[in-house]
């Protein structure tokens, strides 16, 4: 198992529980990201630049993705991608993305870039807050600790 980030979006703070984690449970996280990234040093830690382009980072993400894999992301197609390929998908506020619920997710998007496309204001997602790097870490952890290092590939 491996976890793979959306790192271009991805809270700083994000970052700095899946790098904890990584060390914790010797789990490899890959942050892709179309820019360079610093990275702490460990053998569990990387991160990989792609080419700046249209969803770059994410078709890698997908190309990397696999069956029982973890993914970081905010990115709802993306996300629906990763479940294609039975990946499990987390965004950073600790909310799952899943087979029963992302047709949902997809469909508030278009109806949302519909609305915005014929000029009506839509407003943003709230700001990032401690409660959801809390809501964040504790997801994580769980979903950590239920795959074990057996599965880890240790």
């Amino acid at each position: 198992m491996q976890v793979l980030v959306d790192a271009d979006a991805c809270p700083v703070v994000v970052k700095d529980i899946l790098f904890r984690a990584a060390r914790r449970t010797k789990v490899c996280v890959t942050l892709v990201a179309n820019r360079f990234l610093r990275t702490p040093p460990s053998p569990f830690i990387k991160a990989l630049q792609v080419p700046a382009g249209f969803d770059a980072a994410d078709n890698r993400i997908v190309e990397l993705v696999g069956p029982g894999d973890l993914t970081v992301t905010a990115d709802i197609p993306l996300a629906a991608a990763a479940l294609d390929k039975r990946a499990y998908v987390l965004d950073p506020r600790g909310n799952w993305f899943t087979r029963e619920n992302i047709l949902e997710h997809l469909t508030m998007r278009d109806v949302m870039d519909q609305l915005r496309g014929s000029g009506v204001a839509t407003g943003g997602p709230t700001a990032y807050a401690p409660s959801d790097s809390k809501a964040f870490a504790a997801q994580l952890d769980r979903f950590l600790a239920r795959r074990g290092p057996a599965s880890a590939g240790v």
